[in-house]
């Protein structure tokens, strides 16, 4: 049964909830900085995905934002003068990193539900979740050239990935910011729908990915990470690996359980096994 019950992490600037069976929220609601991500949501966010990893309860995770709202980035803007690059490179390097790190090394899927604007390291934040849904009319950019940064060549990398070079080079040279509809017809997110529609697709969305055999899930979440990281021939280790991973889909519980759910047209009962 869904959770009832909202935790408030980083000083009530996570909320964590469980909205419906197999399915955990994190919410960024920092609204006073536009959810700007600071020191304590990112490692709030890197700790609840570990807790999460690890719990039988939860098959799909949703990360969104409050207030109308995705983030608007790293919190740079009480940095001291005299402190400036020792701190800012401080944020980007560890807490940033290990928050999306989480991200991609959670097993289970991830949906990003974008509810309003999302820049630059909000972006990536939501990039590094397995799909994304954004509210028809928001506004998605990467300001680097506007704040004379270079951005991490990890990070580029995951919009090379997903939008390719030519697109890459619009979003982070132009500095500019592009419209929902524009970032559908990029592949920068899944789908688009009304405003007032997000919280109810995102549901939809986790829902099925939650009911999907969760050893399916994470062997493919692996394979596809495996091979966006190769970027071309796999070492002989990790074509082992893959290879093992599909052997064991073969020959586990569930695979017979969903041949089986199917051909009796019902749902079926998943055991991870």
């Amino acid at each position: 049964m869904p959770d009832a019950e909202q935790r408030e992490l980083a000083g009530g600037k996570l909320l964590v909830d469980r909205p419906i069976d197999g399915v955990a929220r994190l919410t960024i609601a920092n609204p006073a900085k536009r959810n700007a991500l600071d020191h304590a949501i990112l490692d709030a966010i890197t700790a609840t995905l570990g807790e999460l990893s690890e719990s039988p309860e939860v098959s799909c995770a949703i990360v969104t934002g409050a207030g109308g709202m995705f983030s608007a980035g790293y919190e740079l803007g009480e940095i001291s003068d005299g402190k400036f690059q020792e701190e800012a490179e401080r944020l980007v390097a560890h807490p940033f990193t290990e928050a999306i790190d989480a991200l991609e090394r959670f097993p289970k899927p991830t949906l990003a539900a974008l509810p309003g604007h999302t820049i630059g390291g909000g972006l990536e934040l939501a990039l590094a979740c397995d799909l994304r849904i954004a509210a028809d009319g928001i506004k998605l950019g990467m300001p680097p050239a506007k704040l004379g940064l270079v951005y991490s060549h990890t990070g580029l990398r995951r919009f090379l990935d997903a939008i390719g070079a030519p697109r890459t080079r619009e979003l982070f040279l132009l500095g500019s910011y592009i419209e929902a509809d524009v970032a559908l017809a990029w592949g920068l997110v899944n789908r688009v729908t009304a405003a007032e529609r997000l919280e109810s697709l995102a549901l939809e969305l986790a829902h099925e990915l939650a009911c999907n055999a969760p050893l399916s899930q994470s062997g493919n979440k692996r394979v596809i990470a495996a091979l966006l990281q190769a970027q071309g021939e796999l070492t002989p280790e990790t074509e082992s690996e893959l290879i093992e991973l599909r052997r064991a889909s073969f020959a586990s519980d569930d695979l017979r359980e969903g041949m089986t759910a199917f051909a009796e047209k019902r749902a079926p009962r998943w055991r991870g096994e």
